[in-house]
């Protein structure tokens, strides 16, 4: 539940503390005090829209926060936050807050820290519902009216028809596909006919990554290897000496001179080192003589090779041109080609509609649950919905609510319709059409009482939800927020002393000289000064001895209720 709302720079409210008890609270006060001010921050706690607007002249910002006690659940989702969290006696105590600046920048709290406007308002959903007016209007609208349904059937219910509107999207966005293909079929089938041209050509040559870097090099060296071939023999020659030859070769030059050295190593053993090097160098020569002439006995030359190499180099040119302008691109559209003629695949098309058809299938049947469901709960709703608007004055009314199944839709295949029948003998007619402000009214509260029997949050506010209402009509209103106020927390802003006289607490917001509400204008009242108020609302004179009287008889019915 809510402890405590305060509010600062806040429009009329420079500042103010509103205290909230268990029960029922109500907030009364005369037209422009600044009721209105608290229910603004009250929504913007809830994570509604910042507007630069509520900023009090003269303010830098607008500050809102509201003390609440909450359950294990929502301390889950704080810490998910990084909420802090206090615990004092009446359990785990979570801030939410809201500061609006002066020049429209927005800012929300959980727990002291910083979040997204969104993940408050996912947050504070849990903890309240605001009801006004302009839920009575919405109240006349089928999918408000369904909504309100599904609510109170419960989270089976629930359960089963977030099933459907998955498996409707699946079936929707197949339907879709299935649709553009057909439309585009004779465009597919001449496309898949060039396509399939294209997958041949490239089929019949059947290239492989970097295959055109491979051939060139292969190429090049098939067309150099004559004059390659007799670059190496000469090399060889050189070092070896040729047949043909009678000039010296570097290993008979090198022979000589290991003569040489050996001949003065005799005289001289410093130069035996320079003979071993001698020796080393032929030897490495004489190798590599022989790797020369491995390799020369290696190269081929055939004109043959060469010219199916060529012809090969040609066809993957081609391909480069039509399908490139490299190799990468050619690979990449015949693997792009092939997935789309498999796409587009009479088979493929087949399977789609039949996948389609069993979608379908499928979707009708738990959509034909689903209305069963809701027809089953329509029936129990509406009961009780009624037997609340015979205790709110209207003894004769009944409600029927009637569920029409019809095509697959996104939530489901219903038409729902609220329908009333205000007295005896009259007909049942729309909300849209049948219904008064006041029966609204009283209609919105009699289906927020049996609504509440499955504790959707723990705070319930509503503001002036007994407009259009007055005499016993406003009694009857009192008495079942009171009883309300057994299962959750009620937080109800009130001009009529009716209802008032029923609160377990009665806050009054006053206007001081200046204009603004400060902190001393928001008060708690009991005893005397809560029958003076009472008298302000029932006849506007204060000090009336006729006005106490009837505020206390109003008082005393109040306590005999509880």
């Amino acid at each position: 539940m809510i402890r405590e709302l305060r509010l600062r720079g806040l429009g009329v409210i420079n500042e103010a503390c509103v205290p909230f008890a268990p029960g029922l609270t109500v907030l009364t006060g005369e037209t422009g005090a600044g009721k209105t001010m608290v229910l603004t921050g009250l929504g913007l706690v809830m994570g509604a829209k910042g507007d630069a607007g509520v900023v009090r002249t003269g303010q830098a910002r607008a500050d809102v926060d509201a003390e609440f006690v909450v359950d294990d659940e929502i301390v889950q989702l704080a810490r998910e936050c990084g909420a802090d969290m206090d615990t004092d006696v009446d359990g785990q105590v979570l801030l939410l807050g809201r500061s609006i600046a002066a020049e429209g920048r927005s800012r929300a709290f959980v727990g002291g820290r910083g979040v997204p406007a969104a993940a408050l308002a996912e947050i504070a959903e849990r903890l309240i519902a605001v009801h006004g007016q302009s839920d009575q209007i919405l109240l006349r609208d089928a999918r408000r009216q369904r909504e309100l349904l599904d609510r109170y059937a419960g989270p089976e219910h629930a359960n089963s028809l977030e099933r459907y509107r998955d498996s409707y999207q699946r079936w929707r966005t197949l339907d879709r596909e299935l649709a553009e293909t057909l439309k585009r079929r004779d465009e597919i089938t001449r496309e898949v006919a060039l396509l399939r041209h294209g997958i041949a050509d490239i089929a019949a040559v059947a290239p492989i990554d970097d295959e055109d870097v491979l051939l060139k090099e292969q190429a090049t060296f098939l067309a150099n290897a004559t004059e390659l071939l007799v670059d190496v023999m000469a090399t060889h020659d050189l070092l070896v000496g040729g047949e043909d030859s009678d000039a010296a070769s570097a290993l008979s030059i090198l022979g000589q001179a290991q003569r040489l050295l050996d001949r003065a190593a005799v005289v001289d053993t410093r130069l035996l080192e320079h003979r071993r090097s001698l020796g080393a160098a032929a030897d490495a020569l004489s190798a590599l003589a022989m790797e020369l002439g491995g390799h020369a006995r290696e190269l081929d030359a055939d004109p043959a090779r060469l010219a199916a190499i060529e012809d090969r180099r040609q066809a993957i040119s081609a391909l480069k041109r039509a399908y490139g302008p490299t190799l990468a691109d050619v690979l990449h559209w015949w693997q792009e080609a092939q997935r789309r003629v498999e796409s587009a695949d009479p088979d493929r098309l087949d399977g789609l509609q039949a996948e389609v058809a069993a979608l379908l299938v499928d979707v009708e049947s738990q959509a034909a649950a689903i209305t069963r469901s809701r027809q089953v709960a329509a029936e129990k709703f509406a009961r009780a919905v009624a037997e609340e608007l015979h205790a709110l004055a209207m003894a004769d009314a009944d409600l029927r609510i009637d569920v029409v199944a019809g095509e697959p839709g996104p939530d489901g295949a219903d038409a729902i319709t609220f329908l009333l029948r205000p007295h005896a003998g009259s007909d049942f007619r729309p909300l849209g059409r049948g219904a008064s402000g006041g029966e609204l009214s009283r209609i919105m509260l009699a289906i927020e009482v049996v609504l509440a029997e499955g504790h959707s949050v723990p705070t319930f506010v509503f503001d002036e939800v007994d407009s259009g209402v007055g005499g016993k009509v406003a009694v009857e209103v009192g008495r079942r927020l009171a009883r309300l106020s057994r299962q959750a927390q009620v937080i109800v802003v009130t001009h009529l002393p009716q209802v008032a006289a029923f609160a377990d607490q009665h806050v009054v917001v006053t206007k001081g000289t200046g204009g603004a509400i400060t902190a001393t204008s928001v008060q708690v009242v009991d005893g005397e000064d809560r029958v003076r108020e009472l008298v302000r609302m029932l006849s506007g004179l204060e000090g009336s001895q006729s006005g106490a009287t009837h505020a206390a008889e109003l008082l005393a019915l109040a306590r005999q209720e509880r």
